[in-house]
């Protein structure tokens, strides 16, 4: 079962529907919309500031969101990919909005609607990446615009693959749990 921890006062919210890997850590001030996956070693630490997830948002696994006190807050739209062992720290990121495996988006930054996020790149604080904006590299540069219509497909397809993924270990607990 995953680590739900209040802190400071703060318990976290979580929506209908969400799968919360055995091992994932929500603390604090987090508030979950619905049918949300948080994967296996993920951790969404609210013990500082807030974190606001909107609904059909995947955290894949090794993921670490936090926040600088009082200074920085995260705040996540829709139908958003987090993808394997991504750091946010103090960023918004927009509905539809990829964000690759091994980034790292420092306080301040804001990821548009649509955009992407190439794998492996680092958003400098403060930075503001547009909607369908391809970004990539260390630091993360302006490489191209993406199809709208183009991205949303793909960004809506990823976010909806991780909803299923999520239901195959409610089935396969449902089984574990009849034998």
């Amino acid at each position: 079962m995953a680590l739900i921890k209040s802190v400071r006062g703060y318990t976290p919210k979580i929506g209908k529907d969400c799968f919360l890997a055995d091992n994932a850590t929500i603390v604090g001030d987090v508030t979950m919309g619905d049918e949300c996956s948080i994967w296996f070693n993920a951790v969404l630490r609210g013990d500082v500031n807030t974190i606001t997830i909107g609904d059909r948002v995947n955290i894949q696994d090794g993921s670490v969101l936090h926040t600088l006190y009082e200074k920085s807050t995260i705040e996540i739209g829709n139908d958003v990919s987090i993808g394997h062992n991504v750091t946010i720290h103090g960023a918004k990121v927009h509905d539809f909005a990829l964000i690759g495996m091994g980034s790292i988006l420092l306080d301040h930054a804001e990821v548009g609607e649509g955009a992407i996020v190439a794998a492996g790149s680092v958003v400098t604080g403060k930075t503001k990446i547009g909607p369908n904006e391809l970004w990539g590299g260390v630091p993360a540069k302006f490489i191209k615009m993406v199809d709208p219509a183009q991205s949303k497909e793909i960004n809506v397809k990823i976010a909806r693959n991780y909803l299923m993924y999520s239901k195959w270990y409610e089935q396969d607990d449902e089984t574990a749990s009849a034998e």
